[in-house]
């Protein structure tokens, strides 16, 4: 691997799962990052899966995925001794990353005016649920409090049931997102004035700010945005969609999506036809070749056509969405017959939007990723394996990023970094190990 983008970047590493995505994302750019760990290793070690299902420090999966290329030291900053030691790794940090309660820093003498004395070109960026200030600042709050309180936990599920929660944890990775971004930004403004400055990044804000289109829709039309799921059953639901809706259907090997009524037909009359052709030649048609099907179907798969359907009233449209579902029950049926492969693969020269829903096999299997080397296989020493996981999303063609090594182990660097770079000797890091500070 050539040059990295951040190869001359440090980085202090004191996030939780709020923000440890933040800090992977430097590390892959090349960034030295140093995960800060409490002796006896971080909480987030004790997060499963683990590796042969043993729960272990050294084994979790969910650290493996969210610590690759970082360097780890174990350091008490509850100790005296211990937060004088991060003072002095402040000293030749670039950058902070920290998830701690708002005001915790400051109570342990390590707050803003504190390490700006010590490196005024640090940058300190701070992820935490609800920000540095408003009356919820001190509030505790886990992923599912992110995406519920900014709106986006509301958008999941059918209108008929309770709010469903995204998975994969998206309320912490909007903000390590959020913070990744601002701290490059920084670090930009810093390469610019010498200055370095302090990030406020907030979960909450950052859920918020994925809304698409629902804050100035509610803005302009007083209309809050319904669960949709994958369909529409009512015409005043219809209505307050600004957007297309799809359907998913399953199918002998899963699901795809887009094939239903709901924005698949945007091909147009011809995709219409053709699919029906290619039912009628199976026997499984039924009545769609009416002409009256092909109306509701090509009518209904464009969101501006909804008005020219409810010109005759929502009674009369009601009927229309029902004939719509009796048209997807056929379109159910045939599918059912058939393998994802073979949908995709049939569909696609007809122009009719349509996708195969993968698992994660079929991810890891998926000639396009493989094809561009997505996947990299990274030794383990410890577990004596080699394990592949997701490279970067992004080609950089003169600083490329990529994972140079697995998480490390608890305190894996202690002494590459206390002994060599700080100069603490044999004798008192033994000491300070026995007082509890490393």
């Amino acid at each position: 691997m050539g040059e990295t983008a951040l190869g001359d970047i440090r980085v202090l590493d004191l996030a939780g799962p709020i923000g440890l995505y933040c800090t992977k994302l430097l590390a892959d750019l090349g960034a030295d990052v140093i995960k800060i760990e409490r002796p006896g290793g971080d909480p987030a070690r004790s997060i499963g899966p683990f590796f042969h299902g043993e729960p272990h420090p050294e084994k979790s999966l969910y650290w493996f995925q969210f610590n690759t290329n970082k360097r780890s030291i174990t350091l008490n900053l509850e100790t005296a001794d211990g937060r004088e030691i991060l003072k002095r790794l402040v000293k030749s940090a670039d950058i902070m990353i920290e998830t701690s309660p708002p005001g915790y820093l400051d109570e342990i003498g390590l707050g803003p005016p504190v390490l700006r004395e010590i490196n005024p070109r640090v940058i300190l960026t701070s992820i935490t649920p609800f920000g540095q200030t408003g009356p919820y600042r001190s509030y505790k709050a886990s992923d599912i409090v992110g995406v519920a309180m900014g709106g986006l936990m509301f958008f999941g599920g059918h209108p008929e049931d309770p709010p469903n929660q995204p998975g994969a944890s998206q309320g912490y990775h909007s903000s390590s997102l959020s913070a990744a971004v601002a701290t490059l930004v920084a670090l930009y403004h810093r390469d610019m004035t010498g200055e370095g400055q302090l990030i406020d990044v907030s979960m909450q804000e950052s859920v918020a700010n994925c809304l698409m289109w629902a804050m100035p829709y509610y803005d302009f039309n007083k209309w809050i945005t319904v669960r949709q799921g994958m369909c529409i059953t009512s015409p005043v639901e219809a209505l307050k969609l600004p957007m297309v809706w799809y359907d998913l259907f399953p199918c002998k090997d899963g699901w795809v999506a887009g094939m239903g009524i709901g924005g698949a037909f945007s091909g147009g009359p011809e995709a219409w036809d053709n699919l029906v052709d290619w039912m009628d030649s199976e026997g499984m048609a039924g009545d769609l070749k009416r002409e009256r099907r092909r109306e509701v179907a090509l009518g209904l798969s464009d969101a501006q056509n909804l008005p020219k359907l409810m010109a005759d009233g929502l009674e009369a449209f009601q009927l229309v969405l029902e004939e719509r579902k009796e048209i997807e029950e056929t379109l159910a049926r045939f599918l059912l017959t058939k393998t994802k492969e073979e949908i995709y693969e049939k569909v696609q020269p007809w122009r009719v939007p349509t996708t195969v829903i993968h698992n994660i096999k079929e991810v890891v299997d998926d000639p396009q990723l493989n094809a561009r080397n997505f996947f990299v296989d990274v030794e383990h020493p410890e577990l004596g394996i080699a394990a592949k996981y997701p490279g970067v999303p992004y080609r950089l063609s003169q600083t490329p990023a990529g994972i140079r090594h697995c998480a490390p182990l608890i305190g894996e660097h202690n002494l590459e970094i206390y002994e060599k770079e700080l100069g603490f000797s044999g004798d008192e890091l033994a000491l300070l190990k026995e007082q509890g500070v490393i």
